[in-house]
């Protein structure tokens, strides 16, 4: 009965160790943001580096040599982000993104990273003819 109880503690050791590990591991491979609502709730998270996510508003996107600028916008809170240098090709206004930096004194978000956010859905691209395309 002992010896039982003693292999049951090993195994629970050895569970509780792998659980650790695989957490560690992930930690690197998150990735957590903060919404322009989360932002403007909390004026401290101002100055502190940061990531920022949300919607790419329509009609708010202006480049101008090094230089790109445009809102973020989710849960009915804007920021204004200006970013050195150019986005992503797949970054378009509508679509999701995620920014990383700091704000700046006049309140605009200086990223020096800009991320687009994909959906978790793969669709196959449609070719005509092809057996997406439904016929």
């Amino acid at each position: 009965m002992t010896r039982r109880i003693g292999r049951i503690a090993v195994g629970l050791v050895g569970l509780a160790a792998g659980a650790l590990l695989a957490a560690a591991a992930m930690q690197g491979t998150l990735t957590y943001y903060r919404t322009p609502a989360e932002v403007s709730r909390d004026p401290e998270v101002r100055q502190e580096r940061l990531r920022v996510g949300g919607q790419v508003v329509p009609g708010s996107l202006r480049r101008a040599s090094e230089r790109t600028e445009f809102r973020l916008a989710e849960d009915g809170h804007e920021i204004a982000v200006r970013q050195r240098g150019v986005p992503p090709e797949t970054f378009r206004e509508g679509e999701a993104a995620v920014v990383e930096g700091r704000f700046s004194a006049d309140g605009v978000f200086d990223a020096d990273q800009v991320v687009v956010r994909h959906g978790n859905e793969y669709r196959p691209p449609t070719t005509p003819g092809g057996p997406a395309d439904g016929r």
